[in-house]
């Protein structure tokens, strides 16, 4: 295997280094199982998604950290508001509104 010459844009960006810290909940659209593709070289999990973009309906939804703790909501998002899905299961969305977040989930119901 050749080295990459200093010019190539992942030259000497790559590789485990050691601990890197872990970005309170509901920051980074990070978890342990999946990330946004554009976290790839920060973070190292088994997954990557590129985000599909979703659009809010007709009324506010609450971006909560949890699932289960539903009153944690981070922000609300306003009609309309566009959002970068990331894992879309039957009753919850989590995503993004950017690769530098925030992030959390969404009702399902929430998206038309």
């Amino acid at each position: 295997m050749s080295d990459l010459p200093s010019s190539h844009p992942h030259a000497g960006q790559i590789g485990l280094t050691g601990p890197v810290v872990w970005p309170e909940k509901g920051t980074l659209p990070l978890r342990r199982d999946l990330a946004h593709i554009d976290l790839a070289p920060r973070f190292l999990v088994a997954n990557y998604a590129v985000p599909v973009p979703m659009q809010i309906g007709d009324a506010p939804a609450p971006l909560v950290r949890s699932t289960l703790e539903e009153d944690d909501v981070i922000t609300t998002l306003e009609p309309g508001a566009s959002f970068e899905a990331l894992d879309v299961t039957g009753s919850w969305v989590w995503g993004c509104l950017g690769p530098e977040g925030p992030s959390g989930y969404v009702r399902r119901s929430a998206f038309p």
